[in-house]
């Protein structure tokens, strides 16, 4: 048995469609922001902070839109048939947290441009998750894993 797996923490599992509603749910608020540049694309942009802040901190499974899916969608949708390592969606709420704090910053300090573009990449990432499953911060995740050393 390795070091690390002797160190580690067992790692549960998520339901990887929550991750996807999840994904979804943002990219409904991201293109609400982005096709309401107003006072409430602010909020609304705090708002996906404030998830992106507990996802990456608490956990994916602990965010306001998880307890949605948990809560209205999985009851309906049963079981998972597998679940999947909760660090890379994780670490990609993280980098979400980021692009969508830049935006943030930069609508407020009126560099519109910088801010709608940042708002704009987070978008086209929620988007390829939500609609192919593809998680580009959990694949930059598991690069990195790979070509750091342990």
């Amino acid at each position: 048995m390795s070091a690390l797996a002797t160190t580690s923490p067992p790692v549960t599992g998520i339901d990887p469609r929550g991750a996807r509603f999840s994904a979804t749910v943002t990219s409904v608020v991201l293109a609400l922001v982005l096709l309401s540049p107003s006072p409430v694309s602010l909020i609304l942009l705090a708002v996906q902070a404030a998830v992106f802040a507990a996802g990456a901190t608490r956990g994916v499974q602990r965010t306001a839109y998880a307890a949605v899916f948990r809560g209205v969608v999985r009851p309906h949708v049963g079981a998972p048939t597998e679940l999947e390592d909760p660090r890379p969606p994780r670490f990609g709420q993280g980098l979400g947290l980021a692009f969508v704090g830049v935006a943030l910053v930069a609508l407020v300090l009126g560099l519109t441009t910088v801010g709608l573009v940042s708002v704009g990449l987070a978008l086209v990432a929620a988007l390829l998750n939500a609609v192919f499953g593809l998680c580009l911060g959990c694949e930059l995740y598991l690069i990195l894993r790979r070509a750091l050393p342990r």
